[in-house]
C-alpha cells in the first residue's frame, strides 16, 4: 500500500492537531506544511519530518504527487484553499465551518464532485464517547421516538482572540454560532438520526464582546485589527422533519457559571436523557444519565462512556476514506453544507425578526 501524502496548510492550534494525527497513522506522510510563522514553521517541519515548508498556501499547492491536504487557516480562507487544492485533484480536510455562508459551501461542494474528490470537515464533537454511547442508545430505540431535545454550548468568557479574524464578520462568517454553535447543531442532528431541518426561529445578541467584556485572557490579541461585529450569544427554535423540535444556544460570552458547558438533552416516547459536559472540550467523558421506566418502575440509569478521539478521530476516518475510492462519492461535503445553510437561516432569522424556511 502506497503512503497518502498529505499537507497541513495552517499551523496553530488546529493546524497541530492534524500534524500529530497524520504522524500516528501508518503509511501517511506529511509532506509539506504551509504557515505564516517562520520560527514555528521550521520547529514543526523538524518535528514532524516535512521538508517542504512554505509560507504560501498557492506554493503548497504545486508540490508534486500531493494527494491530500488539511485546511486549519480563518473562515473566509477555506473556500478559496479548498476549491483551488480540488482543481488540483487533491482530497481536502477542512476545520470547521464549512465555509462563511451556504453559497461558499455549494461552491467548495460543487469542486469536490466536479474533481471526484473527498471534501469533509471537523466535526470531532460528534467522536465524543459520551455522545457515540448516547447515539447507539437513541439509535437502536431505547428511548422511543425523540420529540424535544436541547443541545447548547455555553461560555463565560470565551471569545476568541478578540479584535482578530474571529470577530471580524467579513473574515469569520458569524460569532459563536458559526463558530461553536455548528458544532452544537451537528451532534444534535446526528443524535437525532439527520431529521431533516424544516425551519428555524433565531435571536442574536451582541451585548459584551463589542464592550471588552468577554475575550479569553490568554488569547486576546495585544492589538485588534476589527471593531467588535458579530454575536456573543445565540438562540434558535429548529423544527425537524416528523414533528420534533430542537432548541440550540451558544456563547462566547454571558454571565453565567465560569465553567463551559457543553450538553444536549432529549424527550422520546420511551425514554429520556441528559448529557453535560461540564468544562467542555476539558472533560473527556460528560455526565450522562438515561431515563426510563420498566414494568411501571423507574428505571434510570448512567450509560459507561469512554473519551473519545478528537481529531485523531476524523483524520483517521478521512484516510479510510480516501483508502476506499467507492466511499469518494458519499464525501463531497454534502452533510457539512446542510449543516451551513441552517447556520445560514438561523442568522437570517435573526436579522428579519422571523422564521425562515431552510432550504
Amino acid at each position: 500500500m502506497s503512503p497518502i501524502r498529505v499537507g497541513v496548510i495552517g499551523i496553530g492550534w488546529a493546524g497541530q492537531q492534524h500534524l500529530a494525527a497524520y504522524r500516528d497513522l501508518p503509511d501517511v506522510e506529511i509532506v509539506a506544511i504551509a504557515g505564516k510563522e517562520p520560527e514555528l514553521l521550521r520547529s514543526l517541519g523538524e518535528q514532524y519530518g516535512a521538508t517542504m515548508l512554505f509560507e504560501s498556501w498557492e506554493k503548497l499547492l504545486e508540490v508534486p504527487d500531493l494527494d491530500a491536504v488539511s485546511i486549519a487557516v480563518p473562515t473566509f480562507l477555506h473556500a478559496p484553499i479548498a476549491i483551488a487544492a480540488l482543481k488540483r485533484g487533491l482530497h481536502v480536510l477542512s476545520e470547521k465551518p464549512l465555509a462563511r455562508n451556504g453559497v461558499e459551501g455549494q461552491q467548495m461542494v460543487e469542486a469536490a464532485r466536479s474533481a471526484g474528490r473527498v471534501l469533509d470537515v471537523v466535526f470531532n464533537h460528534r467522536l465524543r464517547g459520551d455522545i457515540q454511547a448516547l447515539g447507539e442508545i437513541i439509535g437502536r430505540g431505547d428511548l422511543g421516538r425523540p420529540y424535544y431535545a436541547k443541545a447548547s454550548w455555553m461560555r463565560r468568557r470565551g471569545i476568541p482572540l478578540l479584535g482578530s479574524w474571529f470577530t471580524n464578520q467579513e473574515m469569520s462568517g458569524g460569532g459563536p454560532l458559526a463558530d461553536i454553535g455548528v458544532h452544537v447543531l451537528d451532534y444534535a442532528l446526528f443524535l437525532l438520526g439527520e431529521p431533516r431541518v424544516l425551519s428555524v426561529n433565531a435571536v442574536t445578541y451582541s451585548e459584551l464582546g463589542h464592550r471588552g467584556i468577554g475575550g479569553m485572557k490568554r488569547e486576546t490579541a495585544d492589538q485588534s485589527v476589527s471593531e467588535y461585529e458579530v454575536e456573543d450569544f445565540a438562540a434558535a427554535f429548529v423544527r425537524l422533519e416528523g414533528g420534533a423540535t430542537l432548541v440550540l444556544e451558544t456563547s462566547w460570552a454571558a454571565f453565567r457559571s465560569p465553567d463551559d458547558l457543553i450538553d444536549f438533552s432529549v424527550l422520546g416516547t420511551d425514554g429520556g436523557a441528559e448529557l453535560k459536559a461540564v468544562g467542555a472540550t476539558k472533560a473527556a467523558v460528560g455526565d450522562l444519565h438515561v431515563y426510563r421506566d420498566a414494568d411501571g418502575e423507574i428505571a434510570d440509569y448512567q450509560p459507561a462512556a469512554e473519551p473519545g478521539r478528537a481529531h485523531a478521530g476524523v483524520v483517521e476516518n478521512f484516510i479510510d476514506v480516501l483508502r476506499d475510492q467507492a466511499r469518494w462519492p458519499a464525501n463531497d461535503g454534502s452533510l457539512a453544507l446542510k449543516r451551513a445553510r441552517v447556520i445560514d437561516a438561523c442568522y437570517q432569522s435573526a436579522a428579519e425578526n422571523k422564521e425562515i424556511v431552510v432550504e
